[in-house]
């Protein structure tokens, strides 16, 4: 199955995704702050450094999904239980910004959005429910209460 290289390829995305979006807040802080026009009162300042710490911070949140897949990528096993939440909302995430960016900036941006979305859902889906048991996980199967018959 393709699962491995479709987690290289995510990673990869969100790698670039990460540093494509602290550079993007740099230079819209930048901007705010040569403007020296307030907001409702805010200082600029304070505007430009709100949005590079935003950045930043968003920044950090899509690496730290990017080595999650990357990890995933290298050993051909499936996430763990935070990696499986980080990445679970990095796709929540992509589909609100596809939809959001199809009217602010345009189809080719929701397309990327998609195609991201898409990478991290076939990420998700594509590793077996055994690939998670042998990091200690029951599997679904096996797991109390289902209606599987338990040893006595």
């Amino acid at each position: 199955m393709a699962r491995r290289p479709v987690a290289w390829v995510g990673a990869i995305v969100l790698l670039v995704e990460a540093v494509g979006i602290a550079l993007l807040n740099w230079f819209l802080g930048l901007v705010v702050n040569k403007q020296d026009m307030s907001l409702a009162g805010l200082d600029p300042h304070a505007m430009s450094v709100s949005t590079w710490i935003a950045g930043g911070v968003f920044g950090l949140y899509l690496a730290l999904c990017g080595v999650v897949m990357l990890r995933s990528a290298i050993t051909d096993r499936a996430p763990g239980r935070f990696g499986r939440l980080l990445l679970i909302s990095a796709a929540v995430v992509h589909a609100l910004l596809g939809a959001f960016s199809v009217g602010l900036v345009g189809w080719p941006a929701f397309a990327f959005m998609m195609i991201v979305l898409g990478l991290i859902v076939l990420t998700l889906v594509a590793y077996d429910r055994q690939g998670a048991a042998a990091d200690g996980d029951a599997p679904e199967s096996d797991a109390p209460g289902n209606g599987a018959p338990q040893p006595a």
